[in-house]
């Protein structure tokens, strides 16, 4: 079977597979994003936004990638002259330690080797010092397929009055993100992650504190004059146009099928791909405890490297999963359940696994990883 992106099974940790009505919403002609018909959409983002978040407060929509949105909210309330806190494990985390660092002096970094939790404890103790102003941390680390249990360090962050800014971009709408009760001041979402809309947009959540603390930063990505110019249904320089049409879409099918129900359906998916994994005799690359519901990290099985396990899932079965980053290119392959990924999606990618453990004399038994998944697929209504 020859590789074909546009009808392969597609389980990356991201962008994700797009529901045909959000790509649809993208061939729409041209509008004027100064007139009354990209007013009422945006009018129509800002309503739909704390579906997304669960939560109120102050969002805004940048056009750029999550690592924009990173950029806007460390610029706008890191400071220079007042330590900032970064907690990293993983690729996401070094990225956001090195966003700081251009915009914080003094900055501590506590890190964990990657797949292995984040420092909790010393994290505390740095808190209790009393200088911190902000701490910066990943929710759910993809390049390791973790999640980092940030509720356990919130109730540290709140007594030491330091913001909490967080990348949850392949968090939200994916695991949960209780914004209000963890007291998380920013939160960055990605478009093309838990929301299922096309990869370019930026989503950020603000709290009241974070508001009224910002500054100017860069120019492009100057959160205050985005959130000005939001209240006002309109945008301060030219926004992507499909993809903010490709978003108004998105988020009305998660609100039609409830962020409840999204992440109760990611979490079910993610409990059958660990348990076919396991199934298989593959291990898991990240503490177990701590895996992640939107992307599993699995080692690669012994004596099979990448060139026969993820690349032959695309050759042979047009099955797309995604590899390791940096020191873990070739070592690893993760499988992506995010979005608007289902049950077929998984039985058609673990037939194709058994198949190629069974050539290479490694299957434990036909049929025992799709046996684990239907086991928890929901019964026939």
């Amino acid at each position: 079977m020859k590789a074909d992106p546009e009808t392969s099974t597609f389980l990356i940790a991201g962008p994700v597979r797009i529901h045909p009505r959000v790509l649809r919403a993208m061939s729409f002609p041209s509008v004027n994003h100064r007139g009354d018909y990209f007013h009422g959409i945006v009018h129509e983002i800002r309503e739909l936004l704390p579906v997304l978040f669960g939560a109120k407060g102050h969002q805004v929509v940048l056009s750029g990638s999550g690592t924009a949105g990173l950029e806007a909210v460390y610029s706008s309330l890191l400071r220079k002259g007042q330590r900032t806190l970064v907690l990293t494990n993983g690729n996401f985390g070094e990225r956001t330690d090195k966003i700081a660092r251009r915009y914080a002096d003094p900055v501590t970094t506590l890190a964990a080797p990657w797949g292995q939790h984040i420092p909790v404890e010393e994290a505390k103790a740095e808190l209790e010092k009393g200088d911190v102003r902000a701490v910066c941390a990943v929710l759910n680390e993809t390049s390791v397929g973790l999640q980092n249990d940030l509720a356990a360090l919130a109730p540290a962050v709140k007594r030491s009055g330091a913001l909490f800014l967080v990348d949850g971009i392949s968090a939200v709408a994916g695991i949960p993100c209780k914004i209000e009760e963890w007291g998380f001041d920013a939160v960055i979402a990605g478009s093309q992650k838990g929301l299922a809309a096309p990869a370019g947009l930026a989503i950020v959540h603000l709290s009241d504190r974070a508001r009224s603390e910002l500054q100017g930063g860069t120019f492009y990505l100057d959160l205050a004059a985005h959130l000005a110019n939001l209240d006002k249904d309109d945008t301060p320089w030219t926004p992507a146009i499909p993809l903010f049409l490709a978003l108004r879409e998105a988020l009305l099918l998660l609100k039609e099928e409830t962020l409840e129900g999204r992440l109760a359906r990611t979490h079910q998916l993610a409990e059958a791909t660990r348990a076919a994994t396991a199934a298989l005799g593959l291990a898991l690359f990240p503490d177990p405890a701590h895996a992640s519901d939107t992307v599993t990290a699995i080692r690669n099985p012994d004596g099979l490297d990448d060139a026969r396990v993820r690349k032959a899932l695309l050759a042979r079965y047009n099955v797309a999963v995604q590899g390791g980053q940096g020191a873990l290119t070739g070592k690893i392959f993760r499988i992506g359940h995010m979005g608007i990924a289902d049950w077929p999606d998984l039985l058609v990618t673990f037939a194709a696994l058994e198949r190629i453990l069974g050539h290479a004399g490694k299957l434990p038994r036909p049929g025992v990883a799709l046996g684990e998944i239907a086991a928890r697929m929901p019964a026939p209504a």
